[in-house]
Formats: structure tokens, sequence, C-alpha cells
């Protein structure tokens, strides 16, 4: 890294590219934005005030770098991926996509993997390299593993909680009513310290609908925790249980603390039938989460966003059981869901690169974001004329600043 990481307790951040187009300078005190100001206008009166007898601010000219908030890296699992790890080639399911195959093929897998935490450190890394400083990471819970993996990644993110706030969700891969006691292993997992319960499939899953949301929905009262549910079935099964989630959300109060992940189901219905589900999502204040995967139906963004629900992101899986592919890039995720949803015009590329920024924080119930007076300055600088340009271009000459402290460039950590 270069002088960029020497900081003082505060720090001057001159000629940084703002998504307007204009030219700013930005005053970071304590790690935090206390001044933002038109380009070349002196210092608050007040900023060298605030640590008297300190050495001089830092100055660190950007350079007309265009400068955006942190991404939010909001569905990834931590605890099952193979980045860094031995190559394991992709084994495909015997007769089309089956998620008990493919939660089989995982726990093959894992019998051989690296230590978790390893594994979990080369993942973290790779996405902070790429300017993501705040994470959703769903972890697996059921009989198998018991609470062996929540335990470590909650270790892993005490380790690294300067660097990325992370949530967690405590994740039943295995089912809740059909994997017994997970029920009370999930109930530990969030005393443990993860901050949201999840759900997989209710229907095809654990084919008891009622009864699996009663499990989840009793447990996020309980605990006064979030909510997040893996739901893959699609057509009208999917949207049945998307509208039974959200008729709970709204019953129990529970608006902007849920979120749907993947939701295929409202990929492959008519415009009629997506314009009623979008209008019942966002009065009940429920989350899409999608990470427009190759070969799925995924949500129709714009049109969801249109009717005012919350779109988000993750990379989901990266080199795990599931899929060969990922790596950990929120811009090049914006890129993908760009093109597969169609957007052409700049506001539709502001609209992709949204769901990886402003929205996925609204998603995770996030106060301190984003370039404005007060918040953390956690910020990816790079070249690029305007966001548009970087959603196609997805450039990766970006420096990654977190509390005003540069920690990593060009995709790698300091």
């Amino acid at each position: 890294m270069s002088e960029r990481t020497i900081l003082s307790e505060q720090t001057i951040f001159r000629n940084a590219k703002l998504a307007d187009g204009s030219l700013a300078d930005f005053f970071v005190t304590g790690g935090r934005f206390s001044a933002i100001a038109p380009a070349g206008k002196a210092p608050p009166a007040d900023f060298a005030a605030v640590a008297p007898g300190t050495v001089d601010p830092a100055i660190i000219d950007l350079d007309g770098q265009l400068v955006v908030p942190a991404f939010v890296e909001g569905h990834i699992h931590l605890d099952t991926s193979f980045y860094g790890d031995a190559w394991r080639p992709h084994i495909p399911c015997t007769n089309g996509f089956d998620v008990r195959e493919r939660v089989a093929f995982q726990a093959r897998n894992l019998a051989g993997a690296a230590p978790m935490a390893e594994r979990a450190k080369n993942q973290l890394e790779l996405c902070v390299g790429n300017g993501s400083l705040v994470m959703r990471s769903h972890v697996m819970v059921d009989a198998s593993v018991g609470l062996s993996h929540v335990e470590t990644i909650l270790a892993v993110r005490e380790k690294y909680r300067d660097l990325i706030d992370i949530q967690l969700v405590a994740f039943p891969q295995s089912g809740i009513l059909s994997s017994p006691g997970t029920a009370e292993l999930l109930d530990e997992a969030l005393k443990l310290g993860c901050d949201l319960v999840g759900g997989l499939d209710p229907a095809s899953f654990d084919r008891d609908v009622n009864g699996h949301l009663d499990v989840v929905f009793t447990l996020a009262q309980k605990h006064g925790a979030g909510v997040d549910i893996h739901l893959h079935d699609g057509g009208a099964l999917g949207v049945f249980q998307v509208e039974e989630i959200a008729a709970r959300t709204k019953a129990l109060g529970m608006a902007g603390h849920v979120a749907v992940s993947h939701a295929y189901g409202l990929g492959d219905i008519p415009a009629d039938a997506v314009a009623k589900a979008g209008a019942m999502l966002a009065a009940a204040g429920v989350a899409i989460m999608t990470n427009a995967p190759g070969n799925h139906a995924f949500p129709p963004v714009a049109a969801l966003r249109q009717a005012g629900v919350t779109v988000f992101s993750g990379s989901d899986n990266i080199r795990d059981s599931w899929w060969p592919y990922g790596d950990g890039d929120m811009l090049n995720r914006a890129n993908m869901i760009g093109y597969r949803s169609g957007f052409y015009e700049d506001r539709e590329l502001e609209a992709a690169f949204d769901v990886v920024t402003r929205a996925g924080a609204s998603a995770l119930g996030l106060a301190d974001y984003g370039i404005v007076v007060g918040a953390s300055a956690d910020f990816v600088a790079m070249s690029a004329q305007h966001v548009p340009e970087a959603v196609v271009a997805v450039p990766k000459d970006r420096t990654v600043y977190r509390r005003g402290r540069a920690v990593a460039e060009d995709g790698k950590m300091g």
C-alpha cells in the first residue's frame, strides 16, 4: 500500500468525483465524514479543532476518481466456499436442479475441505479487496454440524470486525421440520450471536409451509431478530410462499426486517402477477435478494423496484458445491444484473448499481451508510467517468477505504 495508508486522526480527501459528476472534498475525523464540501473550499472552521494538538491532517488527492459508497454483499456463505482451497469439479444433479441433492454434494465436499476459518478468511478478504465492507452471511445449522459452523464464523467475524461489518443468518440448510433438533439449534445460534434466522423452501423441502414459518417467525420474535429465507421454488408454489411470508411480516409488524432470497417464482409469472406481488411485498416491507443466477428465472428487478420493493443482491455461492463461479465483486454483480435484466439506459445502469449499494444498505437495515456527513467513511475510489460506466466497465483499479483508511488496492488487501 502507498502513503495513503498513513493517516492521522483527521484526513482531507481532495477532488473526489461524486455520482452527480461534481467534485468534492471530504473531511474525515475519527473515521467519519465530518464535512463534505465543493472541491477547493477551506476546511470547516471546527475541523482542525476537533483534536487540538495533533499533527496536521493528512491530505489525499483522489484526482477526480469516481467515489462511491462501499458495496453491500447482501447474501453469501462464508462457511461453505472453497475459494483458495483445492479445486473441486462441479457435480451435476441427476435429474435437474435439486436442493436436497446439492446439500448432499456439499456435505461430501466439506468433509475433505481445508479448515473452515481459513476458507472463510480467503473469501472475506476477496470481498473486501473488491470493495464490500458490509456483508450478510448465511451459516449452516443442522443436526449434522450442530453449531460448529456458527461458532467458527462468529470467531472470524470478531477477528475482522474492524475491517468489515458482518450480519450472520442461522441457516437451516437441511430444513427445519425434516431435520429433528434444528429448531432448537437455531434458537441456540441466535443466543450465540446470529442476527437473523433463516429458512429453506418451506413447501418443497419441509412440505409444511405453516409449520416451517411458525418456527422461523416465532424465533425471530423471541430474539428480536430479522428473517432471511431461501426460496428456490418456482411458479405458483414459489409465489404462494412469498405471499405467506409477506402476510406474516405485516401481521407481526416486522416491515424492514424480512427478506426472501432468490424467490425464483417471481421470475416466471406474468407481468400482471408480478405487479400484484410487488404491491404486496412493498406494503409488507419485505425485501427481495437476487444474484441473477445464470440458469434460473429470477425476480424482475425493474418491475419490483417500480412497485416500491427493496431489491438487493449478493454473490451467494463462491466456488462451492452449488457452482464454480463467483468473484466476490459486487460491482461485477451489478453488471450481471444489468446484463440479464436488459438494462441499457444510464438510469437503468444506475438502478443496477443501487441494488448493490443503497438498496442493499436499506435491506440490511444500515443507518450508518453512504457518503453523507456523520456516516462512517467507508468508500471506494475508482477510475470511471460515472456510475453507468463503472457498471459496464467494472474497473479493477480501485482503492477501498474503511473509516477513512485505505485497506485494499487493485483488488488486494494491504
